[in-house]
This record gives structure tokens, sequence and C-alpha cells, in this order.
């Protein structure tokens, strides 16, 4: 039922406040009461009412009045001025009493609108419990502003009061000519409770406040408490001894293998003296050098190198930096991260002093930073907790020590011409026609190759990682963006002329191509005209779409083809183990089965089968890795749950378990990257500023021990599930 109410109310002024539309009074306005309202301001429920007409007390000794949100596509509290509007041209902040009358937490929508149409909208995660006030910046914020990916955990208390500041918040807004602020809930199920009483503006800088003395001396967040959070150095000291002892006696537990991890408890496979795939009964496996059976359960990122975060600029964020002369200050550094990716965009403190917290808790815990001890213990760690493969971004100098086998990336760069597909967020998509690319691949691959041609633990290479292969849209725009944004560039990219000489082949002239699009393209030299647009894909013209991809298969064949004809040079026996897809095309992703040993693909969701149209991927019968997976949580210090957060930490560990049981399920795939090793910083790390609790390893080096079981009794149990399926060939018939 659509319910529709106006209450007139008016101002209702404290001792402390000026008057509605005076720009020059400074403090906190309160501009509307809700327990106590009068009649200058006017209030309109759709789909919404306030169902008593007074407040009501809550157990805290507030008053406040109730607001139902009845169930609707978009139910709402609209607040306009009588008269006029609101001049906010000195204010920072819109303030709100509010408290969540559920049990559980609400979303909360807020749109601002000034008189020109302008608009700034937030959206809110309201907790339950106390009421608090709630703080939105009028002018566009982000948790980058700060230099992080996830701001700071709300609420927060600050001088005895409960606040809530939206740390997100897009548009922009006419401050002198604001007409409305309106509060809405999107599509609840059921009604849904709210109390609020005082509405107002405030010139006060809270940001600043919301993010002092977050991070402690050992880069935990300040303001929480967990199970094991660090307090004294003494803590760090003993549970590396009572770490040593049960890493001994898990060690001793592991299945029986070969020196690679192999499994040695079935039938067998040919030994080659290298990892390679091989089909099986049906089924895709990963085979030894020693020739047994090998299921690759990884983990990306096991390094020193990725812990710093910056700390120039942002001082007041750290509790406990150490002193000029102090033992801990040679991990400070300087580095400049700043780019023009998608990853880095908008990203403030990216450059400039960091501090390496992890590196600190190393020599707080061991007495000394020993690169050779760290990779032993790492190892240590990995091969207890049932790990066999050291993933993507991990220490090189791993490779030589001949215990777990490792990948290598393949980053190609160069001065070579790139496509922007309009995500770019490590950057634009490489031109493969350009012959640039083939000599950056060929440097890359020579560099990465040099010292493994014959080192028989390299699993393998990667092409690349999370390419731009489609565009953020999800519709012709998106799926063809590549085609599309190679039209519209000049001739002197190398693949718009690939992409003119496909379709001249094809059409031989512009009378051709103008009926098979329905356009009107006077002469084909208009094609080569930068910001060339063409049409989108219709039913009534089918040659659009199928010209789009064929460009695709043209340009991903190119590139995978490039990247394999350099390592069969020189890397023959190594596997290419694909792209690593994040945003992929059917193109790319048949592209890289032809050319690649591999597919690989980075899924962030709850089951690999989420992640991609596996009844496609089987018709290309080509084994598979899932080269990245978390599931991350935010009650543990860092502020982002990762790209597939789960509530809690007791629930990452059960839910690793059911996406590995999952995975082998599927015949193709034959093993897992978990992403990453280690907590990213509170901060956020240096690349891009993410700052998630991602890891098996907090930042303070102590394993994350209820997780760390589960992912170990999980992975455990992938012998006993796969040596049953290897099976005794069936013989060749004569």
């Amino acid at each position: 039922m659509k319910v529709k109410r106006r209450l007139q109310t008016a101002v209702l002024l404290s001792a402390l406040v000026g008057f509605v539309g005076n720009a020059m009074a400074t403090g906190p306005q309160e501009l509307f009461n809700f327990v106590r309202p009068m009649d200058a301001v006017q209030v309109t429920t759709q789909d919404a009412d306030l169902p008593n007409r007074i407040g009501e007390p809550t157990p805290q000794g507030e008053v406040l009045r109730r607001v139902t949100f009845h169930p609707a596509e978009q139910p709402s509290l609209r607040l306009t001025p009588q008269n006029g509007s609101w001049d906010w041209s000195q204010q920072t902040q819109v303030s709100l009493r509010v408290q969540n009358a559920m049990d559980w937490a609400l979303t909360l929508d807020v749109l601002i609108e000034s008189t020109d149409g302008q608009r700034l909208s937030t959206r809110i995660a309201l907790p339950a419990g106390p009421a608090q006030t709630l703080l939105i910046p009028l002018q566009a914020a982000s948790p980058r502003d700060q230099g992080m990916r996830a701001g700071v955990p709300m609420p927060w208390t600050y001088k005895g009061q409960r606040l809530l500041l939206a740390d997100t918040v897009s548009g922009a807004l006419d401050l002198s000519k604001v007409s409305a602020v309106t509060l809405s809930m999107p599509q609840p199920k059921a009604a849904q409770h709210i109390l609020i009483s005082q509405f107002g503006v405030t010139d006060e800088q809270f940001a600043t406040a919301a993010y002092a003395g977050i991070v402690d001396s050992y880069g935990q967040y300040a303001r929480a408490d967990w199970p094991g959070k660090v307090k004294n150095d003494e803590q760090l000291q003993q549970a590396v001894a009572q770490e040593q002892k049960q890493l001994h006696a898990w060690l001793a537990e592991r299945p029986a293998q070969d020196k690679f991890a192999g499994w040695t408890g079935g039938q067998p496979f040919e030994a080659s003296g290298f990892f390679r795939t091989e089909k099986r009964d049906g089924r895709w496996y990963l085979v030894t050098p020693e020739g047994h059976p090998f299921y690759s359960l990884g983990v990306n990122a096991v390094t020193t190198q990725q812990s710093a975060t910056y700390v120039e600029g942002r001082e007041a964020m750290f509790a406990g930096l150490p002193q000029p002369g102090e033992a801990l200050a040679a991990y400070f550094g300087t580095s400049d991260s700043r780019s023009d990716t998608g990853a880095n965009q908008g990203r403030a403190f990216a450059s400039g002093r960091w501090f390496d917290f992890y590196k600190a808790n190393l020599q707080r815990s061991y007495g000394q930073l020993d690169p050779a001890a760290w990779r032993t213990l790492s190892q240590d760690r990995l091969q207890a907790w049932g790990f066999n493969t050291l993933g993507n971004w991990s220490d090189p100098t791993f490779g030589g020590d001949t215990r777990m086998p490792f990948s290598i990336p393949l980053s190609i760069h160069g001065d070579y011409a790139t496509i922007s597909t309009g995500v770019d967020w490590w950057g634009a998509m490489p031109d493969p026609f350009d012959p640039r690319f083939a000599m950056a691949t060929e440097r890359a691959v020579a560099i990465a190759s040099r010292d493994h041609r014959e080192n028989p633990w390299l699993l393998g290479y990667f092409a690349d990682n999370e390419l731009a292969w489609a565009g953020p849209a999800d519709d012709p725009n998106g799926r063809y963006a590549l085609a599309y944004a190679t039209l519209r560039l000049s001739t002197d990219v190398p693949a718009k002329r690939a992409f003119l000489k496909q379709l001249r082949d094809k059409y031989r002239n512009h009378n051709g191509l103008s009926r098979a699009w329905g356009i009107e393209l006077p002469a084909w030299e208009l094609m080569e005209d930068p910001g060339f647009q063409a049409p989108l894909p219709s039913a009534e013209f089918p040659a659009i779409e199928k010209d789009m991809q064929a460009f695709l298969r043209l340009y991903a064949a190119t590139y995978f083809k490039t990247i394999a004809d350099s390592l069969d040079w020189h890397a023959p026996n190594h596997l290419l183990l694909g792209g690593r897809f994040a945003s992929s095309i059917p193109e790319a992703v048949n592209a890289c089965a032809e050319f690649c040993d591999v597919l690989s693909f980075n899924f962030y969701t709850r089951e690999p089968q989420h992640g991609y149209d596996f009844a496609a991927l089987r018709q290309l019968d080509k084994p598979l890795m899932v080269t990245e997976f978390h599931f991350g949580s935010r009650d543990r210090g860092p502020f982002w749950g990762g790209v597939a957060e789960v509530y809690k930490e007791e629930e990452r560990g059960p839910a690793y378990a059911h996406f590995l049981a999952k995975a082998l399920e599927e015949p193709q795939i034959v093993g897992l990257h978990w992403f990453q090793y280690l907590d990213q910083p509170v901060t956020g790390r240096l690349l891009d500023g993410e700052n998630g609790h991602l890891g098996l390893v907090g930042i303070t080096d102590r394993p994350w021990d209820g997780f760390v079981k589960a992912v170990r009794k999980a992975n455990l149990d992938v012998p006993k599930t796969l040596l049953e399926t290897v099976s005794t060939p069936v013989p060749a018939v004569p």
C-alpha cells in the first residue's frame, strides 16, 4: 500500500544554533526535531509513515520518533524547506540523530538535492544498537581520500558521542540552494523501523577525528579488540615457540607424496621431468615431474614486500611509529605509487614515506629479519597447512629453495599501443598487433625464464593478470567494448588497421559494409577517422555482432599466440598457465584454451561454478586453475572484507572448505590458489590502497588459528578424494 502524508513543522532552535539559511553561523545547527515539530519544514512520506504522534524513550534515556518503511520499491521520508531553500554554503555535514529499531543492520539511502538539479547521495549501513549521530559530508567523499580501499569502521565514539560518518558520498551540490533531504530504504521485504530526532548541519571537520590514531604500534586497528590481538612483544615471542611445536607435529602428518608434493598412493602417470597435464578417465590432472597426480593448492603473494603503507601526510593515523635512531626505524622507506590506472584513480596519499609494520613485527618476534629463515618458516607453514604451491607474486627467491613448486607471472611492459575498454583497473589493453608488443613479450619471457629453463620445480608461467577484455557495462557496450574502442581510434594504432583490414577483406568496399551494418557510409576513409562510432548489434543487422566477434577472436588469438610462441622458444618444458581472467569474453577464453596449457580464472564467488559458465568451459576440454579466490571479514583489523566477504572471522574457514569441495566436483579444475598469504595493512598497501583482512597470517606474523585449522582440514582431504579417481588407464585397442 502506498502511504503519503504531509507533516508541517518548524525549525526548533537550540541555545547553540543560529537559524535556517544563516550561512555565517558556526557549530551545529538544529534545523528540525521530529519529537517536537513546528510548522516551517515540510515532511513528505511515500510508502512510509510516522505512526506515533509523540516520541518514544530509548533504554539510554533519549526520546526519538519512529519511522516505518513499508514493503515497496523505495519507501522514503523527504524533508524540504517550507519556503525557498537552505543555504549551507558554510557547512560541511548534514547531521541526523538516528537509531536502528530492528535487531539487524539496515541499509539507509540518503539523497540531498539542490534547486539546480544537482544531487549528493550515499548508502549507509545502519547497525543495530543504540542511537548515533549520522554525519553526511556535503561534498563527494571516499575512503580513497584517506588513501585506502575501505574506510574506518563506523560508528565510533568521539568526545563521548557515538558518531556514524558516511565515508562514501557521490555527486555534487549547490550548497547555497539546498532543496531537499530524503531518507529511503531499498526494497524492504517487510516493515522496517528506525527512530529519529534532531536533523541539522554543522561546520565541524569530523573526518580528521575519525581517522586519528587508528593504527597501533604493531600495525593493528587500535579501536577494536579480538582473540589473539597483540598487546606486547612478549606475546609475540611466546607465540613463536608455541607455533614451532604445532608445525613440527603437523608436518609429520602429511600424506605420502613425492618430493614435488605429488600423491603417491594412486596409479602413477608417465614421468617427464617437468610438470605437465593429462586427462584420465574424464578428469584432468596436473602431473609432477616424477609422474604423480598433483592438485595445486597454492597461496598468492607469499612475500615480505607488500606490507608497507604510506605514512607521509597522514602521520596522525599512527599511534606508535618508531622515532629516529630506534632499531625499528630501519623499516621506513619512500616510494611513488601514483598512476592513472583505475586501481589508483582518485587515491590520496599514494607517494612519499612509508613504514613496514610486518617487517618490524618480524624483528620483534625473531630478533632479526632473516630472509632465508622467513622463507623456511613460510614453507613450513604452507606445507603443514596442506598447501603445495607458491602462487603468483610470491618472493622469487623461493625458486632456489627446491622445496615447493612455484609459478612466475609474465609482466609484459613496453611502449606499445594500448586500448581502453573503460575499466583499465590495471591499465589499458595491450595492442597485440603492435610489433613493439611482440618485442616486449620476448623481453619479458626471456628475463622470466633465464634462470629456470631446466628447473623442474617451476609449475609454469601466467600470461598476465586480469586484463580488461570487457567494459564495465552489462550490455553490448561492455561485451564488445574492446572492438568499439578500437574503431574509435586513429589508424596509427595497429589494432585499428587490423580491424579495418578484416572488414575490407570481407566487404570489399564501403557499400557492402553499409548494407550489412545498416548505416550510411559514403566512403571507406570515414571509418579511418578517429571517433568513428560503429552501430550496436541488432536483430535486423546480425552482421554487426558477427564482425565484432570476429575481430575479438583475431585480437585474442594474436595476443595469446604471441606469448605462447615466445614461451615455446625460451621455456619449452614449462606450462603456460593462462591469463588469470577476471573480466573476460568468450573469444579470449577460447583463444586461451587454444594456445595455453591451462585456463586460469580469478573467481571471487561462493563457488567456482558461480564465476563462469562451466557448461561452456567443459566444451573447451581444457584443465583449469582458479588462480585467485578468498573470503575476508572486517572483524580482525583491516577495514575491507575483500571481494568475497563473509560476516565474521568464524565463517571464513567453512567458506574455504565449501569452495574447495565444489571445485573438486569439476573434473576440469586442477588447482586453487588463495589470495593471499598476509593480511593487507590497515591503512592500505602501497600499490593501490587495498586494506583487506584476507590473509592466513596477520600483520603481526601470527596465523589466524581457527581459519588455518579449517583450511588445513579441507586441504588434507583433497588426496583422499582425488586418489579414488585415479584408476588404471584403459588399454588402447591395437
